[in-house]
């Protein structure tokens, strides 16, 4: 039994193959050239990658957002060599294909991961930026403490009080920052009061130097006593001098010795500090005391005894 139809099926599939060998060796020396320039491109994406990681070792901290960089940078190279070979042996088609591909993916995954993504730049901008580098003592949205590691997503924060405080990147970027170590010194201010009777100047003169004799405080010149208002029971002055922070001794102790020392100097020079004090006032408009009242009230008093003892 004859099948008339197989000869025909199979003329055609030597048609397409002698067609599609020919077309294949006709492109071999291009697909030879474009494997070329994809391996050129790996080996030029590993070298750049290499010298790129010295690069941003010296500028950023954080090694792992110098891993991300450097890990960018060979992406980027290589994946361009792949387009450029594939445009190279005709598959421009694809080459557009492959990037609106990749356009979309890449809005798919920002807006599904959109916290991440955000605190991802943030760390970039951060490392970028450095706004505090490993060891710092900063403040920021209510957590004081020494950085202790930069990361991509996060920085961690051991807190004076003990605990680690692991912070998003964007709080860092969006908020306001105080960095107490970036200067290298701190001021510590002290507020004591004297009381009315004692002179501030003298008070002023005295406690400068006493404070200025402390082998701690630095910037002497900038050490300053300033009467700050009048409180209830006292003048209130205001200390403040310079400290190398971070340094020894810390700012704990430093403080705790100026105020030692401030107590001292003040009794030695028998400038009070006082205590709370209460004047009592017996007079309807004010400035009667309480001596005043009693010897005015006594004759009275007397008058109305003696008209008593008349009656009896």
């Amino acid at each position: 039994m004859d099948f008339p139809g197989i000869e025909t099926f199979w003329q055609l599939i030597n048609e397409k193959l002698e067609v599609w060998l020919e077309s294949g060796i006709k492109h071999l020396p291009n697909l030879a050239v474009a494997v070329i320039i994809a391996i050129a491109f790996g080996v030029i994406a590993k070298i750049i990658g290499k010298l790129s990681h010295r690069v941003f070792s010296k500028t950023f901290d954080s090694q792992q957002i110098v891993s991300l960089l450097t890990s960018i940078i060979r992406v980027a190279i290589a994946t361009a060599g792949i387009f450029i070979a594939l445009d190279f042996i005709g598959l421009r088609g694809t080459v557009t294909s492959l990037l609106a591909g990749a356009g979309i993916v890449g809005l798919a995954i920002g807006f599904a991961f959109q916290d991440i993504t955000e605190n991802f730049i943030a760390g970039i901008a951060m490392g970028v930026r450095k706004p505090f580098q490993i060891g710092d003592v900063v403040k920021a949205d209510g957590v004081f403490g020494t950085v202790e590691a930069i990361n991509l997503r996060n920085t961690h924060v051991m807190t004076f009080f003990g605990q680690r405080e692991i912070i998003p990147n964007k709080i860092l970027f969006r908020n306001i920052l105080t960095n107490y170590s970036v200067n290298g010194k701190r001021r510590i201010e002290v507020p004591v009061g004297i009381s009315y009777a004692d002179d501030p100047e003298q008070a002023s003169s005295i406690l400068t130097e006493a404070i200025n004799g402390l082998d701690f405080v630095i910037d002497k010149h900038d050490t300053g006593v300033f009467a700050e208002s009048f409180g209830d029971s006292s003048v209130n002055l205001l200390v403040w001098f310079w400290i190398d922070y971070p340094g020894e001794p810390g700012f704990m102790i430093a403080r705790h010795k100026a105020i030692v020392t401030i107590q001292q100097a003040l009794n030695d020079a028998d400038i009070l500090i006082p205590f709370p004090i209460r004047t009592l006032d017996f007079g309807a408009k004010g400035g009667e005391t309480l001596t005043q009242v009693i010897k005015e009230s006594t004759p009275f008093e007397m008058k109305n005894k003696e008209s008593g003892d008349e009656q009896d």
